[in-house]
């Protein structure tokens, strides 16, 4: 090779490096130790821990934004603000995108907007999930409209891949305006307490226009959205466990809607027996006990990754696994307004029940529900078409679902919670599990108004009344002779149960009617 040939060669290389060089250092090493000293880690760290070691593939380095207008010429930074291309969790294929505050503030443009979207397309054609880390100031305002169109293409792109391949979100800082509708579209999305915050307009705007005074921590912050909005799924402490918590989480999910969930072999027997489940259920239906109990005594080595912890915690949802395969388990609080589904809960578990269905998880239901809550309240709020959400999103799954009754199935909400009416597939119930339209003493009340009246002591014959509406109607024997029950089980062979009707069903195949699309109560 002549030397000036391999001069040629040093040059171009030389000038990749430095342009690569310059792409890592994103907005300098002044921004760099800002967000440091902010708690908070770059992009590119908070990648590298988000992957396994040495697996990450990016895309797009050396691409910038087009704009011309306020001197923004003079200011190209390779790479514009957001880090983009695919690797692998636990030796499966993710693709990803990080938001560089770094860089103009992590502003979306134009060109930043078509790296997320090109990310976004080839995880659909591949079939592999997508997470985003968000860390942005929002749009970029010397862009105008292009940067507001880049929203929407990636809004659409969230949209036409959700059910498709999982998608998640993790806030690690700012996220407000119309950002907040792409994380909004995504399946989880999990905030960084203390240093994220998401809201559409911000404290100053808020009090401006209706002069109420809220800080950002209030309005927008990681628990502000776990506990009053429902927003955030998952919380975490600093970005470290947050990452590892997605890691955790991305362990249950498939990789698209044509795949099943990753089996994990355990060495928990499938026959265990837990003894604590024979008096774990309290015999008188008034009181109160935690079903997250119940959960983890039958799930794979006693585990259960919740998801919306602090959200109508009168309902339990997450993940567990059963005999080394991913479930969803719902499960009505009784620990929590009685176990009431209420227009929280209902949104919340709906929600839960239908990405369940999307990514052929089954579903595991445990069920101890007194009917719906009642209140003006509840009213006015539209419980009737938030709790038809639950009722729809039930019916429409076509996921293998089973329900154990453990104490009380009244009303509608024994409808609602994947009943056998609504294609529930195995419903079981322990022996002391009450099933009827309404609790006996009410029902007796209603029934034989006028015969406890008459009587000559009302008191004791309304006692009477109540031990026998009990014995004939408040046991799961009644529906069990009609066959809306499955089977009357003991308690401690609750794992059993479930693992062998799960295996039962390993191969189920149920579709529902040809149709566009169905038209759920939002």
């Amino acid at each position: 090779m002549s030397d000036e040939n391999l001069e040629g060669h040093e040059k171009a290389r030389k000038r990749l490096q430095e342009m690569e060089q310059l792409a890592e250092m994103a907005g300098g090493r002044d921004k760099i130790e800002k967000q440091h000293a902010a708690g908070k880690f770059t992009a590119r760290e908070r990648i590298d821990l988000l992957l396994d070691p040495n697996t990450f593939v990016e895309l797009d380095k050396l691409k910038t934004h087009r704009c011309s207008d306020f001197g923004m010429e003079k200011k190209k930074i390779p790479g514009d603000g957001v880090i983009t291309g695919y690797g692998k969790i636990e030796g499966r294929k993710v693709f990803v995108f990080a938001q560089d505050f770094t860089v103009f503030g992590g502003s979306l443009s134009g060109a930043y907007a078509e790296k997320i979207c090109k990310i976004t397309d080839l995880a659909v054609q591949n079939g592999a999930p997508v997470i985003g880390l968000n860390d942005s100031g929002g749009a970029r305002i010397q862009e105008g409209v292009v940067s507001l169109a880049g929203y929407a293409d990636i809004f659409l792109r969230n949209t036409l891949t959700s059910g498709v391949v999982p998608q998640i979100s993790v806030i690690m800082g700012p996220c407000a305006g119309g950002a907040v509708y792409s994380p909004a579209i995504t399946d989880f999305i999990l905030m960084i307490e203390k240093t994220s915050y998401m809201f559409i307009t911000g404290p100053d705007v808020i009090e401006t226009v209706t002069h109420e005074k809220v800080t950002k921590e209030e309005l927008g912050g990681a628990m502000s959205h776990a506990t009053k909005s429902g927003v955030a799924h998952l919380t975490a402490k600093n970005e470290e466990q947050g990452l590892s918590i997605v890691r955790e989480l991305f362990s249950f999910l498939p990789s698209n809607n044509m795949e099943d969930p990753p089996h994990l072999p355990t060495e928990d027997p499938i026959d265990r027996q837990e003894e604590a489940l024979k008096t774990i259920v309290p015999i008188n239906p008034n009181k109160p006990y935690d079903i997250k109990d119940i959960i983890r005594l039958v799930a794979d080595d006693k585990y259960f990754f919740e998801i919306h912890e602090h959200y109508a915690p009168n309902i339990v949802v997450g993940f567990a696994r059963m005999n080394g395969h991913p479930v969803g388990i719902v499960g009505n609080q009784p620990a929590h307004l009685a176990g009431c589904l209420d227009i929280h809960s209902s949104k919340k578990g709906a929600r839960f029940v239908r990405f369940c269905d999307c990514f052929n998880i089954p579903i595991i239901t445990f069920e101890d529900v007194p009917g719906f809550l009642p209140g003006i309240d509840q009213e006015y709020g539209g419980i009737i078409a938030h709790g038809a959400k639950l009722l729809y999103a039930y019916c429409e799954s076509t996921v293998p679902k089973v329900t154990i009754i453990t104490r009380k199935a009244y009303g509608g909400a024994f409808d609602v919670m994947a009943s056998k009416n609504i294609r529930g597939d195995i419903n079981l119930a322990y022996p002391a599990a009450e099933i009827a339209v309404m609790g006996s003493d009410g029902a007796v009340n209603i029934i034989f108004r006028n015969e406890i009246a008459k009587a000559e002591d009302p008191e004791k014959r309304r006692r009477e009344l109540i031990q026998e509406y009990r014995e004939t109607f408040a046991n799961p024997y009644k529906a069990a002779e009609i066959g809306y029950i499955d089977a009357v089980i003991f308690p401690e062979n609750t794992r059993k149960h479930i693992i062998e009707s799960l295996e039962m069903l390993r191969n189920k195949r149920q579709e529902n009617p040809p149709k566009k699309h169905g038209n759920i109560p939002l």
